[in-house]
């Protein structure tokens, strides 16, 4: 039709011979003629069809010609696609229904190229076909929220999880102070009681939290992880690592929340985690209501129809949030969990055991089986000892007692030995003091035994006891300097919280 309105315009217009618009519209001098000839029995000139398009200058020149009819009933493919995403549903499936409502339709080959061709034509997001209450995206984002700290002015920054389900794309988005394992867990619980139920599968990135070994076939599941994954009898499939696309669900829906959520923050200041997540929440609502380009529906809208109705139900009890780790019982027959120290019987001294660390209690396995619980405490390098762990009238036959700790000491020195003997003293039980008095003895390797003896030696002087009061002297050789040099310099301050000069690039006794 283009070729017939340039003949035209050509002859009309311009006054162009036959074979003039022949060797123009690159075609024979008869087929020009055949135009000509053709226009005016119907009575056409360039006039009265630059305007027109291509089906309506046919319709002139064929003004008896009907558009063909369907040879078979079209399938409606957006609908097709829609259904797709249902739990259970197949192109099989659609194929026999639309055969049994058209008999004389498509054939199943012909069937499935059609719908791949149309399924081509989606947006990239849209052509994974995501089941409904299938699998749950979740991720970290890179960027985060922080809040100000009213009382020192400082900004502490927040990390930003991420929750997507693949059919509805519906999001859920909360702040939490860290990514370690208990806020990990901590926010897919709340991920599951937003949405209101349980999908069939998680799909995390590598992190430490969720994955303990990365691997492309067989990867290794954070032991905690899996317990919550139990709990809600859900499966994890972790991403392979530098496959991004396992995870375009979530990577979109974190831009999406950066662009959506964290945008809007920018003007704002937070003075605590939980302001932030209060914005957090304003905003998803808003998110969700939110009318998506290429879907023409909101996430909300395609939750209540595809996704809720496929989640499983919560189950009765919450989860309760265990941080698991292997530990090696010391020679104090403790275990050291988040800071402090917990007591097991002195038989596993030097056992390999497992620490399952809640809000509340500190529990300890060896395998398999429970060998002692106590309740957590937020106190660092604090005991928890139950005396039925202690060893009683079965001292004799342990190898770490208290005098071998005072022999060994007292080998490298008098005052080496009197300095661990104070620091056995000084606990409630003498276990209590092994770890700090293998800690000096072991100070000899570092910087010498004859230094070590004179460092301890010091510190007895001055009336402090303990491993880091040792270690500080030696650090800042202190007990190379002679009495009358010290009487000179004010006495150090010795403190586990004091930083001490060479923190500040300043020599010994150095200051400002």
């Amino acid at each position: 039709m283009r070729t017939i309105k340039e003949i035209l315009r050509l002859h009309h217009q311009h006054g162009f011979g036959v074979r003039a618009i022949g060797r123009a519209c690159k075609v024979s001098p008869t087929t020009v003629s055949g135009y000509l000839a053709l226009a005016r029995s119907v009575g056409l000139d360039y006039e009265g069809i630059k305007d027109l398009g291509e089906d309506a200058i046919e319709r002139l020149f064929s003004p008896d010609r009907e558009a063909p009819a369907p040879r078979r009933a079209q399938p409606d493919f957006t609908l097709i696609h829609k259904e797709l995403q249902r739990k259970g549903v197949t192109l099989q499936l659609l194929w026999e229904e639309y055969r049994r409502s058209n008999p004389e339709g498509y054939g199943r080959t012909q069937f499935f190229e059609l719908y791949r061709h149309h399924a081509k034509t989606l947006q990239p997001v849209m052509r994974f076909t995501h089941k409904a209450g299938d699998k749950l995206f979740v991720d970290f984002s890179g960027d985060r929220p922080h809040y100000v700290n009213q009382q020192t002015g400082e900004l502490t920054y927040a990390e930003l999880f991420v929750a997507v389900l693949g059919a509805s794309s519906h999001t859920f988005a909360v702040a939490v102070a860290d990514q370690q394992i208990p806020n990990w867990i901590k926010a897919h619980v709340l991920a599951f009681e937003y949405f209101g139920g349980v999908p069939a599968c998680l799909v995390p990135d590598n992190l430490k939290s969720a994955v303990t070994l990365p691997c492309k076939y067989d990867p290794a599941v954070n032991p905690s992880y899996a317990k919550m994954a139990a709990h809600y009898q859900v499966a994890v499939m972790p991403a392979r690592p530098y496959k991004a696309r396992d995870k375009a669900k979530v990577e979109s829906g974190v831009l999406c929340a950066q662009r959506r959520i964290l945008a809007t923050f920018r003007n704002r200041t937070f003075f605590s985690l939980h302001e932030i997540n209060v914005a957090i929440a304003e905003e998803l609502e808003k998110m969700a209501d939110r009318t998506m380009q290429g879907y023409g529906r909101s996430r909300r809208e395609l939750f209540v129809e595809l996704d809720k109705p496929a989640l499983r139900s919560l189950p009765e009890s919450r989860f309760l949030i265990q941080e698991w780790k292997k530990a090696k019982v010391g020679i104090d027959h403790h275990v050291g969990a988040c800071g402090a120290f917990y007591s097991v019987s002195y038989t596993l001294i030097g056992k390999e055991v497992e620490v399952c660390v809640t809000g509340s209690t500190v529990e300890i396995f060896h395998k398999l089986e429970r060998v002692a619980s106590h309740a957590r405490i937020n106190k660092k390098g604090a005991f928890v000892t139950v005396d039925a762990h202690r060893p009683h009238a079965h001292q004799k036959h342990l190898e770490w007692t208290p005098e071998r700790i005072k022999h060994w000491s007292e080998s490298i020195g008098p005052h080496t030995g009197a300095m661990n003997e104070a620091i056995l003293a000084a606990g409630r039980h003498p276990e209590h003091g092994y770890r700090k008095c293998l800690g000096v003895i072991r100070l000899a390797k570092q910087y010498s035994p004859e230094r070590l003896e004179m460092a301890c030696q010091k510190a007895l002087d001055m009336g402090v006891i303990g491993y880091r009061s040792v270690k500080s002297i030696l650090e800042n050789h202190l007990e190379l300097m002679d009495a009358s040099e010290s009487d000179s310099v004010a006495p150090p301050i010795l403190h586990a919280n004091i930083r001490g000069g060479k923190y500040y690039g300043l020599g010994a006794g150095g200051g400002q």
